[in-house]
């Protein structure tokens, strides 16, 4: 299965004539850059928009080559692909399952092959998200959980934080990244777009002395202060490798630009592989092409094809 090209502005201006604009749809429409931008370097295959970390330093969190077989999900054109409702009843009738993605909070849709967690609310969708999606709390994880060493990337594109009865304005809202997710208690996340402009990156891990199933505690390891646009579409390329000494390292880049690096010297349990995937708190969010490999060490030099 290959790799699918970001969308272009062509295919949005044309999906907007064919398809009523509504939420996140009209903004996409509006976008003045272009994420399908072709690299410079003349191979033809995609490349970044924004400028590199510099010359002579290599990206960090820079998409990497792999032995192991890469993720890439495909979404259909249109319609819900799964919600929690399907989580919760997965063998209902009218469960609407996916072979690569759970959501375990609000609703995933397919809206021009998109992924897109449809305009949030507070109320818990049904079999079909409507009226209400639930998306204000949005968790979206791989069925797959043997991502180790892994660098993931994707397109994202994101709206302006709002808020609902259920979930007030929080300095947290905006677009996260999951890595080695064993469970809604042990994760790595990566938040890449905050309402407070912040780029962070923390370790949630069960209490110890407390239940396993109980909700989890967080650490932060690191934070930026790096934001994003919003109503554009952005790059977002991380990597997660176990060291030999039980030490984890995790990068991120954004628009190719190194934006954290830090070590772990205390994971636990999150030195073993685990799922990806993609959470948001109260922001209407897109995102395009994700893709997890294997064997993040492997780098690719600084203004080399985002592949």
């Amino acid at each position: 299965m290959s790799a699918s090209p970001p969308p272009s502005r062509r295919m949005l201006l044309t999906a907007a004539v064919a398809t009523p604009a509504a939420g996140l749809a009209g903004s996409l429409t509006s976008d003045g850059r272009d994420p399908d931008t072709t690299d410079r370097s003349g191979d033809g295959k995609a490349g970044s928009t924004s400028a590199g970390p510099g010359p002579g330093k290599a990206d960090p969190a820079a998409p990497a080559g792999g032995s192991g077989p890469p993720f890439r999900p495909e979404l259909p054109a249109e319609g819900l692909v799964t919600n929690e409702y399907a989580h919760g009843h997965p063998d209902a009738g009218d469960a609407r399952l996916s072979p690569d993605w759970i959501v375990t909070s609000g609703s995933l849709f397919a809206h021009w092959a998109f992924g897109w967690t449809g305009v949030p609310d507070g109320e818990a969708p049904g079999p079909d998200s409507v009226p209400h999606t639930g998306s204000a709390v949005f968790r979206l994880v791989s069925r797959r959980q043997d991502f180790g060493d892994t660098s993931v990337r994707s397109w994202v594109f994101l709206k302006p934080p709002g808020a609902t009865a259920r979930t007030p304005a929080r300095a947290w809202d905006g677009g996260h990244l999951w890595l080695r997710h064993h469970s809604a208690q042990e994760l790595y996340a990566l938040s890449f777009r905050r309402r407070d402009g912040m780029v962070v990156l923390k370790r949630k891990h069960p209490e110890p002395g407390r239940p396993v199933d109980e909700e989890g505690v967080y650490t932060t390891l690191a934070t930026a202060h790096h934001p994003l646009d919003y109503g554009r579409w952005h790059r977002i390329a991380a990597t997660v490798s176990t060291r030999g000494d039980d030490r984890v390292r995790i990068a991120l880049a954004l628009d190719g630009r190194a934006v954290l690096d830090a070590e772990d010297r205390e994971p636990g349990r999150l030195t073993a592989p685990g799922g990806v995937g993609l959470r948001g708190d109260n922001t209407e969010m897109a995102f395009f092409g994700f893709t997890a490999r294997g064997d993040a060490g492997h780098r690719r030099p600084a203004g080399g094809a985002y592949r």
